[in-house]
């Protein structure tokens, strides 16, 4: 089937946006690639980018955009960018460096590597911890209750990737890359690029990026198929943005996704993907408070029945 001029250009853009993600924080103004508000402006950019390309060149009607998708997403990037950062700073970064200063760690090496250099290790570091977190979270039940709120998402969209519970969110945003010197603006090139990779990963785009990428980074039709209704597809293709995590360990799997979703495909509401992980704890509450409760009368326990029946039978 012989792809058109607007495909084969749509192939193109993951590529090119990472290369302009790595110019701009290679060779940026210092003063502005150096500051942290860069990397708060950086990011949501990334995602309203891509979504205005799912407006023009969409991969599946089904996945089309709403008004009630686009607020809950909203709201997770919200969730992920002021709570979830917070938290992640708080009771894991600083907890790191305070670590590394009382081990008198020394990892001024990594920040004289090359840059690119820097940047690659970055990203390998995140997703090296993310892949097998995210593959404990489908092996074991506690991580899979805060995990499995994503898999109930029935549509996949530009910002999908931060909805979820906020547990799952903050132990798949923890990495050990606080413990070393990189440069930081290698650290903020790699987390924008590992952007790209995420959001075009879960976006509504028709792109098919070249063999060459979809190698090494994963793609939407890596991670559809992750997301796909039926349970041994959720099995494979772990990586958030390195899909050659799952080459080398042997979770890679061919395909592509249409349906996704779980249990019948129920869309979850904010709260529900909140309290999911508590549900199991919950229903066993509510039984033995049920168990606990005493029946209302009826004819099984009512004496006065139980005589009137007796005097019927006679």
């Amino acid at each position: 089937m012989e792809t058109s001029l607007q495909d084969r250009l749509f192939n193109l853009i993951p590529p090119a946006m990472i290369m302009i993600v790595l110019g701009f924080w290679a060779f940026g103004p210092r003063p502005l690639v150096d500051h942290p508000w860069t990397l708060t402006v950086t990011s949501p950019l990334i995602v309203i980018a891509v979504l205005l390309l799912e407006a023009v060149h969409e991969r599946h009607a089904g996945w089309r955009m709403n008004k009630q998708e686009f607020m809950t997403d909203l709201y997770y990037l919200v969730l992920s960018a002021t709570v979830i950062a917070w938290l992640t700073q708080k009771l894991a970064e600083e907890p790191l460096v305070a670590i590394k200063a009382s081990l008198g760690l020394n990892t001024a090496w990594a920040g004289d590597l090359p840059w690119l250099v820097q940047v690659a290790l970055v990203i390998f570091l995140i997703e090296f911890g993310q892949y097998w977190m995210h593959r404990l979270m489908h092996n074991w039940t506690p991580f899979w209750l805060t995990h499995a709120p994503h898999h109930h998402i029935t549509q996949l969209n530009a910002a999908k990737g931060a909805v979820g519970n906020p547990i799952e969110l903050f132990l798949i945003s923890l990495s050990v890359v606080a413990l070393f010197d990189f440069d930081k603006t290698a650290i903020f090139a790699a987390l924008n690029t590992m952007g790209v990779i995420s959001v075009f990963a879960h976006a509504n785009v028709r792109a098919d990026p070249p063999i060459w990428y979809s190698f090494f980074f994963t793609t939407i039709r890596h991670h559809s198929l992750h997301h796909s209704t039926d349970y041994e597809s959720t099995r494979c293709n772990y990586g958030n943005s390195l899909i050659l995590l799952d080459r080398i360990f042997g979770t890679y799997r061919e395909g592509e996704g249409v349906l996704v979703g779980q249990d019948d495909r129920k869309r979850l509401t904010i709260w529900e993907q909140t309290l999911f992980p508590f549900a199991p704890m919950i229903e066993k509450y509510r039984a033995r408070r049920a168990a606990s409760e005493p029946g209302p009368a009826g004819p099984a326990n009512d004496p006065d029945r139980d005589v009137a029946g007796a005097k019927a039978a006679a």
